[in-house]
């Protein structure tokens, strides 16, 4: 895998000002196949400088253009697929074809939608005696994470871009290698020098000097709520603004009529997807007790179809979770889900494979809502079935954690199913299956965080206000 070995800061790649490196592995394998720079609050601070020195040309730059220029991004983007594929693949471990068909596949969605949505949105309106202007925040501070390095990076950037906003993007440390082609390719798409600056690094050295600096306007964070918080903190102490996008204990709730075979199939795969690793994964299946046990069989029977293993084999289905920090720490969650009284119906604590850092599609029944695997994030593929009384009592379950992000409901017809999603406590709910739109809002409530990505509504956290009445 090819690595840089400087930070790309005023259009080009300049020479890190430390010497330590983060060492990228494979997580199919454990070897390493590249490393980059790690870098320090001086390279931080230069691409800061780089990007409040491009800020003005690039705020004055008309939409339409600059909208196109995300769209010439779009294209390079497409051109590479296959290079940025396999990229993610070797660093984060998913199967080639969800690489190709979802870690590329749906960032390359989203930036078409800004390259359209950035040339036709609405910077002002005349409101009564008013004119109201819509104008960019300034500096933005990205810090995304590694579960969809790709997805994270455009959701973030191609909005700022279309906003006005000049960028510094601080990737996580596990998967940089995805970064740095992204910074290839803003570069090929002819962005101007400043415009967007990347610097590799861990969180607490170059993305606490991120979130602090006094020359960046916005902080835009995806990751833990743990992590959120502190940057929630350290972005107040400025009064800066922040875009959090958090963690999520989603609920799929399964209604009485509903197909069940279809929901728990489908429950399944998105909780098995990535290997669990998805913020907004449907980790707990809420059933009706009189259909309790059959979805139990049928939940168990799917999982046993996620065959693991090598993540270039087209007939792997699942493979390894990024480190063997996460490794641990989802057979963690194994471990006391057993200690705690759950049912296991489907894989275990124990590896499947002697290499990498695999972990068995697991399914766990007879899940009560106290137990720690139905309220804290796991962060794998781990699927927690509840059962239920009556419909008040599944909205209390649903709604029966600190998270708010996303969820699912499956009925027999749509109205008993939008009847009930309303009633949820999250920002994003699929009825009855429903696809995933680039265009829709996504974020969440309580402990899940603060704002909204994608579309128009993730154009505007890149915007500020100002009103002249005349």
């Amino acid at each position: 895998m090819k690595a840089h070995d400087g930070m790309y800061i005023g259009g080009e790649w300049r020479a890190a000002l430390g010497r330590d490196r983060i060492e990228v592995l494979n997580p199919a394998d454990e070897r390493p196949i590249a490393s980059v720079p790690a870098g320090t609050p001086e390279d931080v601070d230069a691409a800061v400088r780089a990007a409040r020195a491009a800020f003005p040309a690039w705020a004055a730059t008309a939409p339409a253009e600059r909208a196109a220029l995300i769209g010439s991004l779009r294209d390079v983007l497409v051109a590479r697929k296959g290079e940025i594929a396999e990229t993610i693949t070797a660093e984060l471990g998913s199967p080639l074809g969800f690489s190709e068909m979802v870690h590329v596949g749906a960032p390359i969605a989203v930036a078409s939608s800004y390259a359209e949505l950035g040339a036709s949105y609405a910077f002002e309106e005349r409101i009564g005696n008013s004119t109201v202007l819509l104008e960019p925040v300034g500096v933005v501070g990205a810090i995304t994470p590694w579960n969809y390095p790709l997805h994270q990076i455009v959701a973030k950037v191609a909005p700022a871009l279309a906003a006005g906003c000049t960028l510094v993007l601080k990737p996580a440390e596990d998967t940089p290698l995805t970064a740095q082609l992204f910074a290839e390719a803003v570069h090929e798409a002819g962005i101007p020098a400043g415009v967007f600056n990347l610097v590799t690094g861990t969180g607490p050295v170059a993305g606490q000097a991120l979130a602090a600096h006094e020359g960046v306007d916005l902080v835009s964070f995806t990751g833990s709520t743990a992590v959120g918080k502190q940057i929630g903190a350290t972005a107040g102490a400025a009064v800066k603004r922040v875009a959090l996008e958090l963690g999520g204990k989603s609920a799929n709730v399964i209604l009485p009529g509903a197909d069940l075979a279809k929901a728990v199939a489908a429950g399944v795969g998105h909780v098995m997807n990535n290997s669990g690793q998805s913020c907004n994964a449907l980790t707990r299946m809420l059933v009706h007790r009189d259909d309790y046990e059959e979805a139990v069989s049928l939940a168990a029977a799917a999982a046993g179809k996620y065959a693991s293993g090598d993540p270039l084999d087209p007939g792997t289905r699942i493979g390894p979770v990024v480190s063997a920090k996460q490794r641990d720490r989802v057979r963690g969650f194994i471990t006391k889900g057993v200690e705690e009284g759950a049912r296991l119906v489907a894989g275990g604590p124990e590896a499947p494979h002697a290499q990498g850092y695999f972990i068995a599609p697991t399914v766990f029944a007879d899940v009560t809502p106290d137990m720690t695997i139905a309220q804290e994030e796991i962060f794998g593929p781990v699927l927690s079935i509840l059962s239920y009384g009556d419909q008040d009592e599944a909205l209390a379950i649903a709604n029966g954690t600190d998270y708010g992000l996303g969820g699912a409901v499956w009925a027999a017809d749509e109205e008993t199913a939008v009847a009930f999603a309303r009633l949820m406590d999250t920002g994003q709910v699929d009825i009855n299956g429903g696809r995933f739109n680039p265009l829709a809002p996504f974020g969440g409530y309580k402990k899940s965080g603060v704002g909204r990505e994608l579309g128009p509504h993730g154009l505007a956290e890149y915007l500020q206000t100002k009103s002249l009445q005349f």
